[in-house]
């Protein structure tokens, strides 16, 4: 069967890399000249270059699955993960329609129909499988542009009466500046709200930001909160702004691209609340589901919204099955599509709700205990989270140097982050294979580095 000969090569594999360093000192020159070679004059054995790619995967990229690796939200992936990709890429169906792929599309709409229960939104909600929380957080916007102002679709931007504005944390994920871009609405109508000290959105200088920009002539349409900010794992306050949104007619949008996951957790879900009152969701399960690249995924709770966003008729496209079963083309921003979400089915029956949770708080104790040590070893925490994201400083520390010692000392993989101005150092948890015995290891190991390093500066 096709899981028992990948199951020998996938353990093989992450063996090596467990064992293996985690980045990789090369130049873009290496790279380059070991690729002339392939000058695609003449045909090559397909087992002799995938062995050459396998190579330059194993020596020339930072190992994202590896247990020390504590950067950003690339997890270690599941066997089931992998499996699914093979069985997508053997069959390749088209999920564009559903008479073409109707076993792949039913299969996604039942995993995304179970989330988005656990989001606590309708079971007619409006769901899809996205490349990544950038497309998700685009198709937000996109719905949310088409509720507030019917004329947008079909006329533009340059249409309305006035021109719209939205409303995101300073703490929030940088796509959504590049999809003011692509949309139209431009860089200048993003509104970045203060954060407070503990990194969420300030809902009173919200509340002043909206008042402002509408006696001002703009035209205020959409609030989105951060569930999991990227930096440093802050949680806006998502019970006020859904109330906040709800008394000024604003599209409440949440970002839970990594802190969503929480939600199957019965410890964690409760820091979450409020997002039951989201109009949409974005969520993507290769952060922090442990499924391999890329699967985002987007909630609506405004299907006919969904529906008027997205509209397409063609010719030559299958005709849909009926009302219940529309096609993905129709109501989502990708037209071919591949079978995304095979990864998250897959892994979560395998796993179980209460496997994917034990996962997943297993990583957020691996977070705690690090905050913990780092904290004993005179290290500094900056921020607040249930999440396991440690962001962490000391007085008189070279950062630069700091990092690059633990990357040529092999130790673990870490993070630079701004917070409030000031650089620090960032470590997320983002494999469940991660044990006791390495976190403990590394916050020894780092501290050591920090203390060689102060008394000799020059040393990496």
């Amino acid at each position: 069967m096709l899981v028992d000969r990948l199951s020998g090569e996938f353990h093989s594999a992450q063996a090596e890399i467990d064992e293996g360093p985690i980045y990789p000192e090369v130049a873009a020159k290496e790279i380059r000249e070991h690729l002339a070679r392939y000058d695609f004059s003449s045909a090559m054995p397909l087992e002799e270059a995938a062995a050459d790619v396998e190579q330059m995967l194993r020596r020339w990229q930072v190992q994202v699955t590896h247990p020390r690796y504590l950067g950003l939200f690339n997890p270690s992936v599941r066997l089931a993960s992998v499996v699914a990709d093979s069985l997508t890429a053997i069959y390749n169906p088209q999920l564009a329609a559903w008479r073409t792929a109707p076993a792949a599309i039913e299969i996604e709409r039942h995993t995304l129909a179970w989330l988005a229960a656990k989001f606590g939104m309708p079971a007619d909600t409006a769901a899809s499988f996205t490349s990544g929380g950038a497309e998700a957080n685009l198709s937000a916007i996109i719905a949310a542009l088409t509720h507030d102002f019917p004329e947008y679709g079909e006329k533009g931007l340059h249409s309305l009466p006035a021109p719209p504005v939205f409303y995101v944390s300073a703490e929030a994920h940088h796509s959504l500046s590049k999809i003011a871009h692509m949309t139209g609405l431009g860089r200048e109508a993003v509104r970045a709200v203060p954060a407070g000290k503990d990194l969420k959105m300030d809902v009173s200088a919200l509340a002043a930001a909206v008042d402002e920009d509408r006696r001002s002539g703009l035209a205020p349409f959409l609030v989105v909160g951060t569930a999991g900010s990227t930096a440093a794992g802050a949680i806006d306050p998502l019970p006020e702004l859904a109330e906040f949104c709800r008394r000024e007619r604003l599209w409440f949008h949440v970002d839970a691209a990594w802190g969503g996951a929480a939600i199957v957790s019965p410890t964690l879900r409760h820091h979450l609340a409020g997002i039951e009152h989201a109009d949409s969701i974005t969520c993507d399960a290769h952060k922090w589901f442990s499924v391999a690249m890329g699967c985002g995924m987007f909630f609506c709770r405004h299907p006919q919204t969904v529906a008027r966003a997205f509209r397409a008729e063609t010719s030559y496209m299958p005709r849909t099955a009926g009302e219940d079963t529309p096609d993905p083309y129709t109501h989502s921003v990708q037209w071919s599509r591949r079978f995304a979400g095979l990864k998250l089915f897959l892994t979560l029956a395998e796993l179980g709700e209460t496997g994917q949770a034990a996962a997943i708080d297993h990583q957020t104790r691996m977070g705690d205990r690090l905050r913990n040590r780092l904290a004993a070893s005179g290290w500094r925490i900056v921020n607040h989270t249930p999440l396991p994201v440690v962001c962490f400083t000391r007085e008189d520390i070279d950062l630069p140097a700091f990092l690059g010692g633990l990357r040529a000392r092999q130790i673990c993989w870490m993070s630079e982050a701004r917070l409030a101005g000031a650089s620090v150092i960032r470590a997320c948890i983002t494999s469940f294979k991660t044990t006791e015995q390495e976190v403990d290891q590394i916050a020894e190991q780092i501290t050591h580095l920090a203390a060689e390093q102060k008394r000799s500066p020059v040393t990496c």
